[in-house]
């Protein structure tokens, strides 16, 4: 299974101050919205184009255009902290939602909400959760859009654990991780160490 490390350091110096227990609410949005832009803008480098040509005001120019569909599909609630950075970079994303809730004395996720587009199957999807912990939730997801006709999955993540990486590529080896973060693994509350909490209650306030 590919696991892409982005090593921008952009990401890593935006990725240091969301660790930081110190910084606001406000200052965590705003925080996880530019590390989200910059994930995604590598998570979507490969997208197939095509031809085209546009008129300047001074004379034609060649180009390249997307030609590929593109359908984002945040993990609620953790990943509605991503969806908007992933439509500043595409607009023209259509956009699907799944929505897991984790056990939190077994770690064992529940899907509670799926809404998913129709005609998948030649789609880029793109599939984020900023936090791969046990892997449980992304290996359920997954599991949801393969039976939706997914064939290319891509998930982006701010950080993973090694035990998650280990669970979708054990289940799902052909989807592709991007993460600028595999950190020393899990604590006995499934939290990953030294991760940023629980990202959730840091994006909406609800500490």
């Amino acid at each position: 299974m590919p696991v892409h490390l982005i090593d921008h350091p952009l990401v890593h110096d935006t990725l240091l101050s969301l660790r930081d227990r110190r910084t606001t609410c406000e200052e965590f949005r705003r925080l996880a919205r530019r590390i989200s832009v910059l994930l995604v803008s590598e998570a979507l480098g490969s997208l197939a184009t095509a031809p085209a040509s546009v008129e300047t005001p001074i004379c034609a120019a060649d180009g390249r255009r997307v030609s590929t569909d593109v359908v984002v599909v945040p993990v609620l609630r953790a990943g509605l902290g991503m969806l908007d950075a992933v439509l500043d970079l595409w607009p023209a994303a259509r956009v699907g939602h799944i929505g897991l809730q984790r056990d939190e004395l077994t770690a064992v996720a529940s899907k509670y909400y799926s809404r998913l587009p129709d005609n998948l199957s030649d789609s880029h999807v793109l599939m984020i959760d900023p936090m791969l912990a046990t892997g449980g939730s992304a290996v359920s997801a997954i599991a949801l859009l393969r039976e939706a006709g997914a064939r290319r999955i891509s998930l982006v993540c701010i950080v993973a654990a090694p035990e998650g990486i280990d669970l979708v590529a054990r289940h799902f080896p052909d989807v592709e991780i991007f993460t600028p973060a595999v950190d020393q693994g899990l604590n006995d509350r499934k939290y990953i160490v030294p991760g940023l909490g629980d990202f959730g209650d840091r994006l909406y306030g609800t500490l």
